[in-house]
């Protein structure tokens, strides 16, 4: 049996990453530490002219990847990863990272190729001193703000515990100051 049609009966003759059913065929993951079916899915023309051109790449086809990702195939689950991380700049990918759970060997696999690790594209929030925050970090306000609906001052000197970061924008950050939880802007608050 050929390897197309050994892909064609896993997946029911559909795309593994979509779900078309028109111009399917196989593609070879890159970086596969597996042989044979485990290391190709099954295609149409759309998703892989948009895997092998990232110039080609339209944001919206890939919100298939929200049913995808869940498939028990690690060929699938790695490639969707991949392109997941690829588009999170467009925010709504990185809700489905977060959900995404690969085991050590799927993810080492998924990373292989070196997608994500591009250091420039990780979102880096600085306080005002230039120093990294993290999640979790306590910072200090340095100047008196308004809390616009809230009705309250949050004044110069008053800590905020147990920060999380918004993960998309890295002037801003979020906290509870007088029982409220708030969004902060980085360049008010030092590390403390």
């Amino acid at each position: 049996m050929s390897k197309l049609k050994e892909l064609q009966d896993r997946s029911g003759s559909v795309c593994e990453l979509c779900g078309i059913t028109k111009d399917l065929s196989t593609y070879d993951l890159p970086e596969s530490p597996n042989v044979g079916l485990d290391s190709s899915i099954l295609v149409c023309s759309t998703c892989k002219g948009q895997i092998e051109d990232v110039s080609t790449i339209d944001a919206n086809h890939w919100r298939c990847l929200n049913d995808s990702m869940w498939s028990q195939v690690s060929g699938v689950q790695v490639m969707a990863w991949r392109m997941l991380t690829r588009l999170r700049s467009e925010g709504w990918p990185q809700d489905l990272l977060d959900m995404l759970y690969l085991d050590d060997d799927t993810l080492a696999w998924a990373k292989a190729t070196g997608e994500g690790d591009d250091e420039n594209a990780t979102i880096k929030h600085i306080d005002s001193n230039g120093t990294a925050l993290q999640v979790g970090d306590n910072v200090v306000l340095i100047k008196d703000l308004n809390v616009k609906g809230a009705n309250f001052t949050a004044k110069r000197g008053t800590a905020v515990r147990n920060i999380s970061l918004v993960y998309d924008n890295p002037e801003h950050i979020e906290g509870k100051v007088n029982g409220q939880h708030i969004v902060i802007l980085t360049k008010f608050v030092k590390k403390s």
